[in-house]
């Protein structure tokens, strides 16, 4: 922290001391309806001041006599009670209806927590029984198949974006969910997606860094939240909340493959919990990951791999049908005697080792005047291998054959490293809760290169290179005031918040060892009669960031914000909410919100909310710079990413001009929001309960990583001039578009037999249009016809794609889980709906529609199904074992068209080998990974310890 700050914490300390109340004990036993119940969280509202009760139910707490206690534990109904100077207070639990109606304070500022279907927004609760119910084991997947408005699967063959699960909400970026942990801003990942992923051209939030033993619970807040949180909050809110509660010892091992025998998992997860006397808390959790990588690949359909040309098709010499069927007989007999595999791609999740921990933890500093510490530190290490594209024998511009005489499959090595630290203080002083904190976090990510080459240099070159690093940095500084007012004038309740942010970023890029990205002077003969061509510069699959490349570049924001929530009477709360920002390198924003809920009868409410919000441009959009080998239909690119200040990208195109040309594109500004949301809450009988929330969420001036403009047009010719790369792209603020969606969630929870089942429905339904394209001078003045115009490739028909149907339109989760006795049995069903690709190209320079437009195609919905059954062995063990993808489910496969057939041997140019009409790479890549991935069925085994100390 900086010495402001601390002379800040030393006032604080000095001025609210004297506010402080005496403290008295408390004890009690609390009860459920089987008797005695232990493991009860027991909190001072407001505070994190806590305790759990013991074997027999029975607790111990030291708070103000004028406190109010909240009693809560999974699958009862949370109670409050007013302490009004009492020392001795029994409570009786009663069965909640579900999970997912715990007290939430996500979405609110409010001194108290209310129950989800109280709230003016949509929250849904993921507690740490579903995070253990199932096999997924990261956070990201944990929420896929749990919240149906929440969309991640793993990709292949994307370099970082392998290592780093893209993920959205609501059918939004990556970028425009806020992540929070115990309620202040998480750091983003330095990891910028520039290849062809859904969340193309966005800066994610990296979930898998937080270990499942560290959480408490999960509060999803469906709701555009920018006036209440600031930026990247258009879509909604996760807040992960830490363990604040337990006490002993929490051990879990997992070990688990796939149906293929792959994937194999190997995972251990521990939490110790310690009470400290009544004055605080203590929780350690750690967790250690070993994940193996897994691979659905197809056969290579290129005809030779070792006697062919452009990728291994025929050369042009083998001008008859006779002659291809010779050469490929010639070519099939070297196959052979080399032992090559035509199944040369590794396509599906990375491998992936993982450690991490987290330390949460509170402590009254003095006792006698309340005055509370706390700090929640994690740090996580994660090395992961992912493949690239294999290099054929064939392809002699990317290989030297002394070195890899049969190819190689070059790897992409990378290093995470996560760190993490808030530390705060807390009081309440004159009734306000104030909470002073200051967040720091920081990702790191390194790249490696291995089993690969410099193809350039001459006579040597390495086989590993060390090819860069990124790294994001974010420093915030709050200051929070908070209180609840009751009669206050006409109205029944006021709660006001109000108070101060101060962040600054930091975004870096590091230079890789100069192998991995220099050109070295090499040339090679493509054919008998060709005079030399370059060799490829750089690593294959990953050339190094270059020293042109480095960045260095930081940003500061100041803000406040208000918020006021009232119940202007018993059935009628209204909240509104306002914020004001200024960041140092784009300029100012404002943002409100207004949102209520009116109770019609008891059990049945409608909710709303309108406000607008935004999303600033991150500094990895604004600074990122590099050359990447990218894969078009099978087709290596060399492909300059470009950061938006590069006059590439801002100077204008002038005719005959001089100097650099450039794009034309403006400097990038914030994209700006407006949210609708409408919804209905009802609860029948004891314990059944529904939500239904309608949204619209309107974007403009959305940030998008163009599509690759290529030299085939004369004005990017012009622009890139002597640049060694084929084709650019680069940031810019393109597209508006406007979202539309409903999520629904029913609970019941009811008495069977002698045990309890649990249902629950719960679907997401979304609709993402592109409303506008925006563009500018130079890419509007450009003349050249056909699909290679300026204008067609700012947001062609692949990016629009992206984000309006590269993603289920629609998710339908089914769970019912049923315990008697010992036994426990979780059943899930996820309906993922249909996805569809579609090609780039409208049509080809001559005409020809129909061949680009067989690439287009619809993946239809498919149900994957869960299946747990746990028994409680003995009091301190209990077992699971199941299958996740229990009926062994894949995506439909991609199409495949005829002429991508190795043994085609025609000559006719309508007819001959093409790999390029369809989109498996040459017979590849057989499935999309955009609804559940494509590993298959996973079946796997858990034991889970629990020894439980004395506090």
């Amino acid at each position: 922290m900086s010495k402001n700050l601390f002379l800040f914490l030393g006032f604080f300390l000095l001025v609210l001391i004297p506010g402080f109340a005496q403290n008295i004990t408390v004890t009690g036993r609390v009860n459920g309806t089987g008797g005695p119940q232990p493991g009860v969280t027991v909190l001072q509202q407001g505070t994190t001041n806590g305790t759990s009760t013991d074997g027999e139910g029975r607790y111990r707490i030291e708070v103000p006599g004028t406190a109010t206690l909240v009693f809560s534990a999974v699958g009862s109904a949370s109670q409050q009670i007013p302490v009004n100077g009492r020392t001795t207070i029994d409570v009786r639990l009663t069965d909640a209806a579900t999970d997912l109606n715990e007290v939430v304070v996500t979405g609110s500022r409010a001194t108290e927590g209310r129950s989800n279907i109280l709230t003016t927004s949509p929250v849904d609760v993921i507690s740490a029984r579903e995070i253990k119910a199932f096999a997924q084991t990261d956070v990201a997947q944990i929420m896929t198949y749990v919240a149906p408005s929440f969309q991640s699967s793993r990709q292949a063959i994307s370099d970082g974006t392998d290592h780093v699960d893209p993920a959205s909400l609501r059918g939004l970026g990556p970028d425009q969910v806020l992540v929070l942990v115990n309620g202040k801003r998480r750091h983003s990942s330095a990891l910028v997606n520039i290849n062809g992923t859904v969340g193309r051209g966005s800066v994610g939030t990296d979930l898998n860094v937080i270990p499942n033993a560290s959480i408490k619970r999960i509060e999803v807040l469906r709701d555009g939240a920018a006036a209440q949180y600031g930026s990247d909050a258009i879509a909604g809110v996760i807040n992960i909340q830490l363990k604040d509660d337990t006490t002993g010892i929490q051990a879990t091992s997992t070990v688990g493959e796939t149906y293929e025998g792959d994937g194999r998992l190997y995972q251990a997860d521990a939490n110790v919990g310690i009470g400290l006397a009544g004055r605080g808390y203590v929780d350690l959790s750690g967790q250690f990951s070993n994940r193996g990588y897994t691979n659905r690949s197809g056969v290579d359909t290129a005809p030779l791999i070792y006697l062919g040309g452009n990728s291994g098709n025929f050369p042009g010499s083998a001008d008859t049908e006779d002659k291809r069927r010779a050469l490929k007989a010639e070519d099939d007999l070297l196959v052979a005697q080399n032992g090559f595999d035509r199944r040369n791609l590794r396509l599906g999740q990375s491998e992936s080792r993982n450690i991490g921990g987290f330390l949460n933890a509170g402590y009254k500093l003095l006792p006698a005047i309340g005055l509370e510490a706390y700090v929640t530190a994690g740090a996580t290490h994660r090395t992961g291998k992912a493949a690239g594209f294999y290099r054929l024998p064939n392809q002699v511009t990317q290989i030297d054959l002394n070195l890899y005489p049969n190819g190689f499959l070059p790897f992409i090595n990378t290093r995470i490293d996560d760190q993490s630290v808030i530390a705060g203080l807390r009081a309440t002083v004159g009734g306000f809760d104030v909470d002073l904190s200051n967040t720091f976090g920081r990702n790191e990510i390194r790249f490696d290169i291995s089993n690969t080459l410099n193809a350039s240099l001459i006579g040597y070159t390495p086989t590993t290179f060390y090819a860069g690093t990124i790294a994001f940095r974010q420093n915030t500084t709050n200051l929070n005031f908070t209180r609840h007012f009751t009669d206050v004038a006409a109205l029944s309740t006021l709660n006001v918040a109000f108070g101060g942010e101060y962040r600054n970023d930091n975004y870096q890029i590091g230079a890789g060892d100069p192998g991995s990205y220099i050109y070295g002077g090499r040339r090679v003969n493509v054919t008998p009669t060709s005079t030399g061509t370059p060799a490829a510069a750089g690593a294959q699959v990953f050339p190094g960031y270059q020293p042109s490349d480095e960045v260095d570049r930081s940003r500061n924001n100041i803000a406040g914000y208000i918020d006021l929530e009232s119940d202007l009477t018993e059935k009628l709360l209204v909240g509104i909410a306002g914020r004001a920002e200024r960041y140092s390198d784009f300029g100012s924003n404002v943002s409100g919100k207004v949102s209520a809920r009116y109770s019609i009868l008891e059990q049945l409410a409608v909710r709303g909310t309108v406000g607008n919000g935004f999303r600033a441009p991150s500094l990895q959009q604004r600074y990122f710079t590099n050359t990447s080998t990218q894969f078009v239909q099978g087709n290596a690119q060399q492909v300059l990413t470009v950061n938006n200040d590069n006059p590439i990208v801002r100077n204008s195109f002038t005719q005959n001009g001089t100097g650099q040309q450039g794009f034309g594109i403006p400097a990038l500004k914030q994209e700006k929001s407006v949210n609708y949301s409408l919804g209905v809450t009802a609860r029948a009988l004891e314990s059944f309960t529904l939500t239904v929330d309608a949204y619209q969420i309107d974007i403009d001036d959305r940030i998008v990583l163009s599509s690759q403009f290529s030299r085939t047009n004369p004005t990017v010719a012009a622009i890139l001039g002597d640049l060694p790369v084929s084709q650019v792209q680069f940031f810019a603020n393109a597209v508006d578009t406007r979202t539309r969606g409903v999520d629904i969630v029913a609970n019941e929870r009811l008495p069977l037999g002698a045990g309890r089942l649990g249902l629950t429905v719960a679907a997401n339904f979304n609709k993402t249009e592109v409303q506008r394209v925006r563009s500018s001078s130079t890419i509007d003045n450009d003349q050249t016809p056909g699909a290679i115009n300026l204008q067609n490739t700012l947001f062609d028909r692949q990016q629009r794609g992206r984000l309006e149907t590269a993603q289920p339109r629609s998710k339908v989760n089914l769970t019912a889980n049923y315990s008697i006795g010992i036994f426990g049995v979780e059943l899930r069903t996820v309906r993922f709906g249909a996805v569809e690709y579609k090609d780039a190209r409208l049509g080809s320079p001559t005409g020809d529609t129909f061949l680009y437009s067989s690439i287009d195609q619809t993946f239809r919905a498919k149900w994957v199904t869960d299946l747990t059954v746990s028994v409680q062995l003995i009091k301190e063990i209990g077992l699971t074992v199941g299958a996740n993808n229990l009926f062994d489910v894949y995506p439909d496969k991609y199409k495949i068209n005829p002429r991508n057939n190795a043994n085609n041997f025609s000559v006719d140019p309508l007819l001959n080998y093409n790999s390029s009409l369809d989109n498996t790479n040459r017979g590849r890549t057989i499935y999309n990974p955009n609804q559940f991935g494509y590993n298959g069925g996973f079946y796997f085994a858990r034991l889970s310890v629990t020894l439980p100390t004395t506090k």
